[in-house]
């Protein structure tokens, strides 16, 4: 059966101790399952099966949270559900599991998801806590904090201060704009918070100026990224909706696409972020197409390195590359930030009237390509 995609949303995303940080993860990605279903207006009691992303999973967000949030929202108990963690690319990856069991005929309709509320459970291993590290104490990997090697993209693709410091102020300008045109409010969910009233826009956008970004400290002493050119702790959580095309004629869907090609792969532990630019290299091969047949590009901002070597190395010209900014401007809730990448996609390419959309994430695990055509 072919995969398709019906319909893929995101809350909006909260910066830290912000406007979501009152709403339990379980309360948002609920907001967020159910809001889609809604949006789509199917029978809740035809998803089979519901696979989500959290990238912390101890806490609140312990337990699979996926069938937490679920059961809170009102789902029906038969919904087979599971959680991952694929890093940064989790929830991305849990829409390619789904859309992989229904192209082989194990359901017909399922649901990907993903949450982060990085307020109240931080990104770490809760050192203290008596349960250990996830290291032991014979590892003797090479392998770097993600700030290191950000910076060692940077000095490899000869990107000083000033480059990065100006591509954190075009995303923030550029996810300005998106907002300002009304171009994200289809992919929006809102959310009523018990502090902040209902939310219906991303808290991450500010005032940026030249002069401003130049004065703030870098990440790590003697590092070149800071707060203005990385992407921001975030509170957040998407949904999308898949089923088999088959299903979606029957029900009278109109589905948005369909996955051409995926894959999930580590790199260079060195330059441990840029991955991206090889796994774009293997989908693009798997599916017989170039670079110069994909229309949009939304790669990852968790760095502005990132992108920016991506680009760099593949000849993306600037129009297509992150249209309508990124996490820098926008935020990155871990678990959720891979289906609002497609989400953004998707809309860009049918305000673009084109085809052949392009999702890059990296990750300190392993990073997560996507390529999507538009139906």
């Amino acid at each position: 059966m072919t995969p398709v995609i019906v319909d893929a949303a995101r809350t909006p995303f909260g910066k830290r101790d912000g406007w979501l940080s009152g709403v339990h993860a379980a309360e948002l990605l609920g907001h967020a399952q159910r809001g889609v279903l809604d949006r789509t207006g199917i029978d809740p009691d035809l998803v089979e099966q519901a696979i989500g992303g959290c990238v912390t999973p101890i806490g609140e967000q312990f337990g699979n949270i996926t069938r937490t949030s679920w059961l809170h929202a009102g789902l029906p108990t038969a919904t087979g559900t599971t959680t991952i963690d694929a890093q940064c690319g989790t929830a991305a990856q849990a829409l390619s599991l789904v859309a992989g069991q229904i192209a082989i005929g194990s359901l017909e309709v399922g649901l990907a998801c993903g949450v982060e509320l990085m307020s109240r459970v931080p990104l770490t291993y809760k050192v203290g806590t008596g349960l250990g590290t996830p290291r032991p104490a014979s590892w003797s990997v090479d392998n770097p904090d993600q700030y290191t090697a950000a910076d060692r993209i940077a000095v490899r693709r000869g990107f000083g201060r000033e480059d990065l410091d100006a591509f954190g102020l075009r995303s923030q300008q550029r996810a300005a704009a998106a907002w300002g045109a009304g171009l994200f409010d289809d992919q929006v969910i809102p959310v009523a918070t018990p502090d902040h009233g209902t939310v219906t826009r991303d808290q991450g956008l500010r005032e940026s100026s030249t002069e401003g970004l130049a004065r703030l400290k870098p990440v790590k002493d003697g590092g070149l990224h800071t707060a203005g050119s990385s992407s921001q702790v975030s509170d957040g959580a998407s949904a999308a909706l898949l089923m088999s095309q088959e299903k979606a004629e029957e029900l009278g869907l109109k589905p948005k696409a369909r996955l051409l090609n995926q894959c999930v792969m580590g790199g260079d532990l060195e330059y441990m972020l840029d991955a991206p630019i090889e796994a774009a290299a293997k989908v693009l091969a798997r599916a017989g197409m170039t670079i110069g047949d994909v229309d949009v590009f939304e790669v990852n901002e968790a760095f502005a390195s990132v992108p920016m070597s991506f680009a760099q190395v593949h000849g993306v010209d600037d129009d297509r590359l992150n249209p309508n900014g990124g996490a820098i401007a926008l935020g990155h809730p871990a678990g959720a930030t891979g289906i609002r990448l497609i989400a953004t996609a998707l809309a860009e390419l049918e305000r673009r009237d084109a085809q052949v959309a392009m999702v890059a994430i990296c990750a300190s695990a392993a990073t997560t390509c996507l390529l999507i055509e538009r139906l």
